[in-house]
């Protein structure tokens, strides 16, 4: 199961990031964390931003609303999700909801 935080508005989603991968995709669970994988190099913030734009897209919303908010260089993240509720966030990435 994926645990999300509702704070100020918002959801934060724990992201485990595999990146180099062939194509930008959802793994599924791991360690109560989303694990995605992403098409581009984990240097100078191209995962990052390979993240934010397939889960911006993913979503429906603007890239502006999501954002990489813990874990910069790290594979472990902590993605910011605004204007979004918990439970749209589940749907839309096809999430177990117990």
């Amino acid at each position: 199961m994926i645990e999300l935080k509702v704070q100020d508005g918002a959801v934060l989603l724990g992201v485990k990031v595999v990146p180099g991968a062939s194509r930008t995709a959802i793994l599924g669970p791991w360690n109560a964390r989303l694990r995605i994988a992403v098409a581009a190099a984990p240097e100078k913030g191209k995962a990052n931003a390979e993240l934010v734009a397939f889960l911006a897209k993913r979503l429906n919303l603007k890239k502006s609303d999501v954002a990489v908010v813990q874990g910069i260089t790290s594979p472990l993240k902590t993605v910011r999700i605004d204007r979004i509720t918990r439970d749209q966030l589940l749907a839309a990435l096809r999430l177990d909801r117990s």
